[in-house]
């Protein structure tokens, strides 16, 4: 499809509506979705979805549509739609587009040869996932599901005071979950990879840890109720860390529903900790040159020595504090409404190696696991979670352990962590390597 062309088309009918300003967002992507079980295909799903959106302000409202369609009628339809939004909204001073900026060059978007890897090789790569967490451990019996995911996405942005872009971008997944098995124990493991390139997905690795978090568990013990030290593995980091994430968004300072509100400047965090917001960052899965509605990704750096030195905005909420947007408005695809979000947020890596993490620890726990991480208290940060991992003696991992809880405070967490690990991994476009915890309370029996 010829994105300006379609644009052009679209704002022939504008031209003939009254109304004060418009934005139109083109998009189309390239999905293929393949499962497998028991050496044989379950699942293969493949679409191409095609549309546009549009926003249009008029006296100060603003009302969107879309179209999957881009039949002629139906383009009129939308406008039309779209208009109707825009005159029974409250008006708003601050419903307002970008203007026009430079955007980030950004290289690595792109898998130029992933269109030429056969179908054959796809479904090959989920059978072999398959077969290597089968021989990481024989106590690993079986495989819920092995995946392999693509996509080849294309976006193009245009609004009436110039700004005009547009990108294209590949992503490249596979996820598995093992089942193991011992002495009338069964314990689940998972673990995805992620890659804008076919090749820079390594399926050994995604093996050997899901194998190894589903072994490691088996025969897991309860532990006495203490305080103690504690190692968060990346992957329960990025839980908690995910659940702070909201708390950035200028929108969610506005609305009173951040613990972070009124508090910038102030050392929240550990003197360690730095964490960003990087819609620019290289092979990251929200990378791109702009945000959902056409202002330019940046690097955005949130806690720095521990301090809190900045809130994301899109356009509408930097309107109301006076600031400038940050390039964090978020969209999911063409139906979807822009909003505020995170890009690639992320505590940076440390210079620790993981395993030193657990150096010096007399007696504390290594958390590999949590459950319910959505219930925490976004606004108080307070949490009590389910949990498992391991049991931490004299610096080493001893025995695997489960039907613990972990409570406390997310701020207070982050304000404890005294060490950062060198292991930095994203789960979406979340990540954190390693922390390590000065005391958390931890429910045994």
């Amino acid at each position: 499809m010829d994105f300006k062309e379609t644009a052009g088309r679209i704002e022939k009918i504008i031209a003939s509506r009254a109304l004060d300003g418009y934005e139109i967002m083109l998009g189309s992507s390239r999905n293929l979705s393949i499962e497998v079980k028991e050496q044989k295909v379950d699942t293969f799903r493949c679409s191409q979805p095609v549309g546009v959106g549009v926003r249009v302000r008029k006296e100060a409202g603003m009302g969107f549509s879309y179209s999957t369609s881009l039949e002629e009628a139906d383009l009129a339809l939308m406008i039309d739609n779209a208009l109707v939004g825009a005159e029974t909204q409250t008006p708003d001073s601050c419903h307002a587009f970008p203007l026009p900026q430079e955007y980030p060059v950004l290289t690595g978007l792109v898998d130029e040869d992933l269109a030429a890897v056969t179908e054959e090789a796809k479904i090959g790569r989920a059978l072999e996932l398959e077969r290597l967490v089968l021989a990481e451990d024989p106590r690993v019996r079986k495989v819920r599901k092995s995946s392999y995911g693509e996509a080849d996405y294309r976006v193009f942005i245009r609004n009436s005071h110039g700004v005009e872009g547009s990108y294209r971008g590949t992503s490249v997944s596979s996820s598995v979950s093992a089942l193991a098995e011992a002495d009338g124990d069964s314990q689940m493991g998972w673990d995805f990879g992620f890659s804008t390139r076919f090749a820079g997905v390594d399926i050994a690795s995604i093996a050997r840890i899901a194998a190894g978090k589903a072994t490691g568990l088996l025969g897991a013990q309860k532990i006495a109720t203490m305080r103690c030290p504690a190692v968060l593995d990346t992957y329960v980091a990025t839980e908690i860390l995910e659940v702070l994430a909201p708390a950035f968004l200028a929108e969610s300072v506005q609305k009173g529903k951040s613990l972070l509100a009124g508090r910038l400047g102030e050392r929240l965090f550990a003197p360690s900790l730095r964490i960003r917001d990087d819609g620019t960052l290289a092979g990251g899965m929200a990378t791109a040159s702009f945000d959902g509605e056409g202002v330019a990704h940046r690097n955005n750096v949130l806690v720095e020595n521990g301090v809190l030195k900045a809130f994301l905005y899109d356009t509408y909420c930097a309107c109301k504090d006076g600031a400038a947007s940050t390039g964090n408005s978020v969209r999911s695809g063409v139906k979807g409404v822009p909003h505020m979000g995170v890009t690639n947020f992320f505590i940076e890596n440390g210079t620790i190696p993981s395993l030193s993490l657990r150096g010096g620890i007399e007696r504390g726990v290594l958390i590999t696991d949590v459950m319910g991480m959505h219930t925490a208290n976004p606004i108080s940060g307070d949490f009590s979670v389910g949990a498992a991992g391991f049991l931490i003696e004299r610096g080493e991992v001893t025995v695997p352990v489960k039907g613990i809880a972990i409570s406390g405070n997310i701020l207070e967490l982050f304000s404890s962590v005294e060490g950062v690990g060198d292991d930095l991994r994203f789960f979406g476009g979340v990540g954190s390597p390693s922390l390590r915890i000065a005391a958390l309370d931890v429910s045994g029996h």
